[in-house]
């Protein structure tokens, strides 16, 4: 098995696991997001070395390559004085990730704004529902001004 990057096996199986759950992966699409995690130099990794390295077919690394360029958690680029394209993590996907859960909580805070709207003319107020939309709003706040940092 031909690898142009070192791994750690244990630290490989964990990241495979936890991404896997986090962005609801497949599992060969796990393993190339792991195992781009530890291509620190960016010097980027081939089709071919996938499809060595975890003994997959071609059509099952394409489907999962597709499914994590779709998803933008990588990229991937062609030298120019070559063929093959290289695949690294996409650094940017950490702030599309975080852009999405804003969008998130923004979606959540207006469906229980509209939701109180309409209780309101019930005469119902619920306490918990507004720390909880408090909460929200918090959260959105921090995560906006540190995606301002990135």
């Amino acid at each position: 098995m031909h690898k142009s990057i070192e791994i750690d096996d244990k630290i490989f199986q964990d990241a495979i696991k936890f991404y896997g759950s986090v962005f609801s992966l497949p599992p060969l699409a796990s393993k190339i997001y792991a195992y781009l995690l530890f291509d620190y130099d960016k010097v980027g990794i081939t089709f071919d070395e996938f499809v060595e390295v975890f003994s997959a077919s071609k059509s099952s690394v394409s489907t999962s390559i597709s499914l994590l360029l779709n998803s933008e958690l990588i990229t991937d680029h062609n030298r120019m004085d070559e063929r093959k394209r290289y695949f690294f993590i996409n650094d940017g996907y950490k702030k599309i990730r975080f852009e999405k859960i804003v969008q998130k909580l923004k979606d959540e805070l207006k469906l229980l704004d509209d939701l109180d709207r309409f209780k309101k003319n019930h005469n119902n107020y619920n306490e918990k529902t507004e720390a909880y939309k408090a909460l929200l709003t918090k959260n959105i706040i921090q995560i906006q001004e540190s995606l301002n940092k990135l």
